[in-house]
């Protein structure tokens, strides 16, 4: 039976010792978006059960290896690469997996908002009545536009009003095309694709690799 890796402050590999709880619940696993990776995933693979991880989870070490499937949802490769730690965490996937699996990750591709330096997108509204929930995302660019600080507000309707529930704070890197093609080779990566909104049907675009065999 493989046995998970160690994690942070585990006395494991991963030399890093940054947070990386993920603000997944709010914000990178969308509603539906673990469907559209699934889907991804056997269309690549084949029907079957695959194993399937986050990412996040992998880098706590709290996952038995090797696995089918790493998945990654839009906040973390960003908030990685800012802290430079983005190669040595594909490197983990890469290795985590069995000959031929799979990395799936969402990246939102920023790089032509940079000059714009938009404070806000939309905010995202679930559930219904007095079980909606409002999640609202504050950007401040760098200078350069190469980087933004996020901060994610989670309201949720008290008995006073709207309640802010809870609030998490990151600073994500601008990741570009160029970026995750070069990131995800330096990993050990090999057919390398990415595929659009339109053909996923995912909001973002998914970045999809492979273990060598």
């Amino acid at each position: 039976m493989p046995q998970p890796e160690g994690g942070l402050g585990s006395g494991g590999s991963w030399p890093y010792s940054l947070p990386v709880t993920s603000v997944r619940d709010g914000l990178a696993f969308q509603t539906g978006a673990t469907e559209v990776f699934a889907e991804v995933a056997a269309a690549v693979l084949g029907p079957g059960r695959h194993r399937t991880v986050d990412l996040v989870d992998l880098l706590d070490g709290i996952v038995a290896v090797p696995v089918d499937v790493v998945r990654s949802g839009d906040d973390l490769l960003p908030r990685l690469a800012h802290d430079n730690a983005l190669t040595a965490a594909l490197t983990r996937a890469c290795r985590s997996l069995a000959p031929g699996g799979l990395l799936i990750a969402a990246v939102p591709e920023l790089d032509r908002l940079g000059p714009l330096r938009p404070t806000a997108p939309p905010p995202r509204v679930t559930g219904h009545g007095q079980d909606r929930q409002v999640t609202v995302q504050l950007w401040d660019w760098a200078d350069d536009g190469s980087n933004y600080g996020l901060e994610v507000v989670q309201l949720v309707r008290g008995q006073a009003g709207w309640e802010v529930a809870s609030s998490v704070s990151t600073r994500h890197q601008v990741l570009g095309a160029e970026d995750m093609e070069r990131a995800l080779a330096e990993a050990g990566f090999v057919a390398v694709q990415r595929l659009a909104p339109k053909d996923t049907g995912h909001p973002l675009p998914l970045w999809v690799a492979a273990a060598p065999r």
